[in-house]
């Protein structure tokens, strides 16, 4: 069974950080390009991050390009999102996603507030 979990989330004061993990299980981690994707409260999903397979090719959107960084630790099969500069723009649930055999998974999310 593929599972995404993703874990640290929580509150954090503008200009703070944060650092996500994604836990993952029941597909080739290492094979797989990973994303991750937020959703503020009455918006749409919004594409933030991508790691190739080889965490060797990274991309960003431009709303978090330079404050936030995207890694993978193959050997533990965990993805990571270090937040820093954070904006109260930030504040979304924070969900990592990838491809399985054709099919997109995604895990529950993690809530990151941006707040004073």
């Amino acid at each position: 069974e593929v599972q995404l979990v993703e874990s640290g989330g929580g509150l954090a004061q503008p200009g703070g950080s944060l650092r996500l993990s994604c836990a993952a299980s029941g597909f080739t981690f290492g094979d797989s390009v990973m994303k991750w994707v937020r959703q503020a409260p009455g918006k749409g999903p919004e594409w933030i991050a991508t790691i190739a397979n080889d965490g060797g090719s990274t991309y960003y959107a431009d709303s978090v390009k330079g404050r936030f960084t995207i890694s993978r630790d193959d050997a533990k099969n965990t993805l990571y999102l270090q937040m820093n500069s954070l904006k109260p723009d930030d504040t979304a649930v924070y969900y990592c996603a990838t491809v399985v055999r054709g099919v997109r998974r995604q895990g529950q999310g993690t809530q990151v507030t941006v707040s004073s």
